[in-house]
């Protein structure tokens, strides 16, 4: 009887070791996804830089850190859902999705913004001079047809205009187009798509690599000002069991941020390097000094859209406030 009291404590003893070792590594892992273009900055600056694994490391764990390169809302969120990421990175149209239907069960919500920034809904075609203009002839490119937060933001254009009951019209003649091969197809000219609703630096590269692109709709003007459109978001899960990894996350994009703020030709040198970008030096740093946009953590004019979506049944479960789709954090306590 005592040899198997002592077997049996060995094996308890062994599996709680075990236990301890998984738990470590399930700490350390963090896998990211993110899309293109300047909103992901934040990222390109902590995976150059390596400051997540800088702050677990503090916290003492080893990070494991991956990042993963996908295009459009969908995709990102089926990745988060199959448990192939950790940490998604999407338009606020694409979080509030996931945050609807996965309300009780994996609690996706909000991490982080990655800032504010205008998006342009830029168009070729010279007789388009308002979203009223697009014919069946045109097609606008955007990253998730009905998804992602351009598409959102057209629809709740559309619905100031023609009412609610047509907020999807322009969804007919929209296609899912990363935004690399939508921006080639506006400065090229010549092919279907003749509208992009992108996001820097591809706007800015559309508007001065094609005399005839110009500027029919900007997000800012829709949402009544600067907007978070691109976040980031993960499950109640990982958060809840990984609180040393999760935090080194969220201190690295504050850090980040900083980073950016202080040395925005350091920071177009690191987005050029990191995401092998093919762009004018200058034009980006001219974008990330614009005035319009604001590098930070905290969500801003994010509620307009979710009510959007509720109203015109895209979303089943009303938020009361940003504090129901993003998680009760430090940089997300001022969010609206």
């Amino acid at each position: 009887m005592k040899n198997i009291i002592r077997k049996t404590a060995t094996v308890i003893a062994g599996l709680g070791l075990l236990a301890g070792s998984l738990a470590a590594r399930a700490e350390g892992q963090i896998r990211i996804a993110e899309q293109f273009g300047v909103v992901y900055l934040l990222l390109n600056v902590a995976q150059d830089q390596k400051l997540i694994e800088k702050h677990a490391k503090a916290a003492g764990i080893d990070a494991k850190v991956e990042w993963v390169k996908l295009s459009g809302g969908s995709a990102v969120n089926d990745a988060l859902l199959s448990g192939n990421i950790e940490i998604a990175g999407a338009g606020v149209g694409p979080l509030l999705t996931i945050w609807d239907r996965t309300k009780g069960r994996q609690n996706v919500k909000g991490v982080a913004s990655l800032g504010n920034f205008p998006y342009y809904l830029v168009s070729n075609n010279p007789a388009v001079k308002s979203i009223a203009d697009f014919t069946d002839k045109d097609r606008i490119a955007v990253p998730a047809v009905g998804v992602s937060v351009q598409s959102r933001v057209l629809q709740l254009a559309s619905a100031k205009l023609w009412g609610d009951k047509d907020f999807a019209r322009l969804d007919k003649i929209s296609v899912a187009l990363p935004h690399p091969d939508a921006a080639a197809a506006i400065i090229k000219g010549g092919t279907e798509i003749t509208g992009h609703f992108g996001n820097p630096p591809f706007q800015e590269q559309e508007l001065a690599g094609n005399p005839q692109a110009h500027i029919v709709l900007n997000s800012y003007q829709v949402l009544g000002g600067p907007a978070s459109a691109t976040v980031l978001y993960a499950t109640e899960k990982f958060r809840a069991e990984n609180p040393k990894t999760y935090q080194a996350f969220i201190d690295a994009l504050n850090d980040a941020a900083q980073f950016v703020a202080a040395n925005p030709e350091k920071a177009a040198d690191i987005y050029i390097k990191v995401s092998n970008a093919k762009i004018d030096r200058d034009l980006l740093v001219k974008i990330i000094k614009n005035p319009e946009v604001q590098f930070k953590t905290t969500p801003q004019n994010t509620y307009q859209l979710a009510e959007f979506m509720h109203r015109v049944g895209a979303i089943k479960n009303k938020p009361a406030s940003v504090k129901d789709y993003f998680f009760d954090d430090a940089q997300n306590a001022a969010g609206n």
